[in-house]
């Protein structure tokens, strides 16, 4: 592959992500898919649709991570979630504080970035405060405290953290085997319980929870299969295009956010590159944009008070913080990341929604 292939297929991996993207952010907007709404409803209201709706997205995505992983497409090892490593602490802290964060802002990362499509003032103050300290925690002040003292609480798991490599490992079997089988389990055990409840079979509860659930699966494709290749013209190293980590990647936004404030404010260095977390970022909230301006629901929303602005300050920060703690936000982890059947995202998405759920409490005592 020459220089000028490179730079066409980079254009490719970019151009597929923009319409994935834009397709999703019209989908949240439509949908009203949301993490924290689906914790909010079972708190409030005794309702589980959309937290089905976020079970049937989860297994369409873990079913079609662990075919493509069978059928060799894909090899989960080179994923960003793939380490020998598991920081349990930063999974566990850092899910806690996102799960705290997101109620009190309103909304996760992919929430507030629909919402500000839509209008709401409020999502973009959010997503400044959000990004401002997610990037300080990656490379600013607060990695010195993350790395020197949060990460260093971590145990070596030499079979790995994936659930397809403990069946390979223990019952000898190729790992490409092994992510099938226990996709396969997993998806079955959650269909159960989301088919448990005939109410819940409605056209949009099944065509939401499906559709969010492929187009995890799609990024996985264009980042792990058409951005993939054996050998760089520059390098002549394997590599993955258009990847924030280099290595294969799904959708995740809060450090997606932190890196796109980033790449705006430092981009004539020329050091800075489009990668497929800056396009989601900008893709979602245009898509939103575009849904929200066709259905006539475009409307210039602001803070009520100050104690709003606060609590939001309060929120954002804590998403900011938690989501670069836990490696992801209830997107990166609650959807990308168990897809794969990562154990650290099991424990940093059992912590967003524990988090989220003392937050809704807490409010409701406080009423």
């Amino acid at each position: 592959m020459n220089e000028s292939q490179l730079a066409h297929l980079n254009w490719l991996v970019l151009s597929s992500t923009a319409v994935v993207s834009l397709f999703l952010g019209a989908l949240f907007h439509r949908s009203h898919f949301c993490t924290m709404g689906a914790v909010s409803d079972v708190v409030v209201m005794g309702s589980f649709d959309r937290m089905r709706q976020w079970a049937l997205a989860l297994a369409v995505a873990i079913f079609g991570f662990g075919c493509m992983a069978y059928a060799g497409l894909i090899n989960p090892l080179q994923s960003i979630y793939a380490t020998k490593d598991l920081l349990w602490f930063s999974s566990l802290l850092g899910g806690l504080l996102f799960g705290w964060g997101m109620v009190w802002a309103s909304g996760c990362g992919s929430k507030t970035l629909v919402r500000l499509g839509a209008g709401n003032l409020k999502a973009l103050w959010v997503l400044l405060v959000m990004g401002v300290v997610a990037l300080s925690a990656m490379k600013g002040i607060l990695a010195v405290g993350r790395v020197q003292y949060v990460d260093a609480m971590k145990i070596e798991l030499p079979q790995g953290l994936f659930a397809g490599e403990w069946l390979s490992h223990y019952l000898s079997i190729p790992l490409q085997v092994g992510m099938l089988v226990a996709a396969c389990t997993v998806s079955v055990l959650l269909l159960v319980w989301i088919l448990k409840d005939q109410n819940f079979i409605t056209l949009h509860n099944v065509l939401t929870g499906v559709l969010v659930g492929l187009v995890i699966c799609v990024v996985w494709w264009i980042s792990g299969v058409l951005g993939h290749g054996m050998e760089h013209p520059e390098t002549l190293e394997e590599f993955f295009l258009a990847t924030s980590s280099r290595k294969m990647e799904a959708l995740s936004f809060t450090g997606p956010v932190a890196l796109t404030l980033d790449a705006l404010m430092y981009f004539s260095d020329g050091t800075k590159r489009l990668t497929i977390g800056l396009i989601s970022v900008l893709g979602v909230c245009a898509g939103s944009f575009i849904s929200a301006w066709l259905q006539g629901t475009l409307k210039l929303e602001g803070f009520t008070n100050a104690a709003d602005m606060r609590r939001h300050l309060v929120g954002a920060s804590l998403m900011g913080l938690g989501a670069v703690l836990a490696m992801g936000c209830s997107i990166g982890q609650g959807l990308s990341g168990l897809s794969t059947l990562s154990l650290s995202s099991l424990i940093a998405s059992l912590a967003i929604l524990a988090g989220a759920y003392a937050a809704l409490q807490f409010d409701l005592r406080q009423a």
